[in-house]
């Protein structure tokens, strides 16, 4: 089958903390688009990036853009490299319903990210995930402390703990919290969405804020990332496709009903939190 904008055979990497909207888009797109075929590789950042800058897949998700030394590994090539935001996630920080607790903030995270005495435990989706590494950059530590902060494998394995567990907080995309999560149901019953307060001088700095559509929008809860595509085939393919109908009003309304800030209700830069390469 001839490869064009709406067919032929995709592969792509997609980061684990965002698989759910990717996927909810790839359902869609290939409702209007049957002859279109999706390849999906979803991991975590670290497990992702050998196969991209390796050239065995040229098309990834990302909640980050790409940094200089990883753009290096293309540019060296002359294979041009085209970002596109579709997306704008929040890394919600969960706890069980039965805690008293419903605040964090962003201070105390980074302190017990630094290893300063604390009686809260967080727990992350996978140690090798962009939430970890966002988390690390924003701590300014190249390594966790010995104790107090801990991994799972996936984003599901957390909120089961976090279901099962009081005594953590638990660390992961917002959009694997939401009601289409529905394997996830029986769990999500028993968690709730912390509200986090920025650091003095930051947006959302005045008060605690969850992770809500309407905070993502209006750039106001502290963790935020950009979704981007990035697709560095080369070619006018499904890739370049696929990316333009993302950002097309019917890609957009697919973010906007999973929860997550659409790209085209979003402010060109937004505020993000010291660290985050977008």
């Amino acid at each position: 089958m001839k490869e064009t904008r709406t067919s032929g055979t995709l592969k792509i990497l997609v980061d684990e903390s965002v698989g759910p909207i990717v996927q909810q888009q790839i359902d869609i797109f290939n409702l209007d688009y049957p002859q279109a075929k999706f390849q999906t590789i979803v991991k975590a950042e670290q497990k992702l990036l050998p196969a991209f800058l390796n050239d065995s897949v040229r098309v990834i998700v990302l909640p980050r853009l790409l940094t200089k030394a990883e753009e290096k590994y293309y540019n060296q090539r002359h294979i041009r490299i085209n970002t596109s935001r579709f997306a704008v996630d929040g890394i919600a920080l969960i706890t069980n319903k039965g805690n008293i607790d419903s605040t964090i903030d962003v201070k105390e995270v980074i302190d017990i990210l630094q290893g300063k005495k604390s009686d809260k435990k967080l727990v992350f989706d996978n140690a090798y995930s962009s939430t970890f590494q966002y988390f690390k950059d924003l701590a300014s530590i190249s390594q966790f402390p010995a104790s107090g902060v801990y991994s799972k494998n996936s984003s599901n394995e957390v909120i089961k703990l976090i279901a099962e567990d009081k005594n953590f907080i638990g660390i992961l995309g917002v959009n694997w919290v939401s009601e289409r999560n529905t394997d996830m149901a029986k769990y999500l019953e028993q968690v709730k969405l912390l509200g986090v307060k920025n650091l003095k001088g930051k947006p959302g700095d005045d008060q605690f804020y969850k992770p809500t559509q309407d905070n993502l929008i209006k750039g106001i809860y502290p963790f935020l990332r950009n979704v981007n595509i990035i697709d560095c085939e080369g070619r006018d393919g499904l890739g370049t496709g696929f990316a333009t109908w993302l950002r097309s009003q019917r890609g957009q309304l697919i973010v906007l009903k999973s929860g997550l800030g659409p790209h085209k209700l979003m402010p060109r830069q937004l505020n993000l939190t010291k660290g985050n390469k977008n």
